[in-house]
């Protein structure tokens, strides 16, 4: 369900150093991006990470709006709602966030969602408050308010190969945190790269290229 797979316009890296974390691998954990990544795919990102294991890691970047696309928009671009019926669309649907997950796989929608929907063999459970589907399905649940209490779509996702997250939080390109509810699922999209850095006692405003692993 998940998929992984290198950075697009990046090299595989077939190995990498251990993680300076002592409980292993990531996995419905927050990535924080540094100013020395030096990636401006990636600049000021918070991505959810959704999968990470010794094959590679795969997550979802919570904080980039995917311009001016709107969910009810795209939901008549997909066939599920007709043209003008978004004004019957459940308030959660309206107010949907559309995000740009990633550089890889673009034109794919990837929902990140609480735990309260499940489809059966398409619903990957990342945690006990998080899922992610990749299927038609949720968005027309969503449509007509059967749909998970919170959720994002992403369009595209970030994906790394083995060992290359691994190297890249070495050379302290990203921080990490604990995931909450409302850094994935809520609306002030601008101010979540301000508050991840803060949940883990980071001041924003001291932030330099020379910043290191918190």
């Amino acid at each position: 369900m998940a998929p992984t797979g290198k950075r697009t316009g990046e090299s595989t890296r077939s190995s990498g150093p251990a993680l300076p974390n002592s409980a292993g691998y990531l996995d419905g954990r927050l990535l924080i991006a540094m100013p020395v990544m030096g990636d401006s795919r990636f600049e000021r990102s918070v991505i959810y990470l959704c999968a990470h294991s010794a094959e590679g890691a795969m997550g979802i970047i919570v904080n980039h709006p995917a311009g001016s696309i709107d969910f009810p928009e795209l939901l008549q671009q997909l066939g599920i709602i007709k043209k003008g019926e978004h004004i019957k669309l459940p308030e959660n649907a309206e107010s949907m966030k559309v995000l740009r997950g990633g550089p890889v796989d673009t034109g794919r929608g990837f929902v990140l969602h609480s735990s309260d929907f499940y489809i059966e063999n398409a619903t990957l459970r990342i945690d006990d408050g998080v899922c992610l589907t990749a299927t038609v399905d949720i968005l027309r649940a969503i449509a007509n308010g059967s749909g998970p209490k919170h959720a994002i779509l992403a369009l595209g996702y970030a994906g790394w190969a083995p060992g290359q997250l691994e190297t890249e939080i070495q050379s302290n390109g990203w921080l990490h945190c604990d995931a909450d509810a409302d850094l994935i699922f809520g609306d002030d999209v601008d101010d979540k790269y301000n508050r991840a850095l803060q949940k883990i006692g980071i001041d924003p405003g001291m932030l330099s290229n020379e910043a290191g692993h918190a």
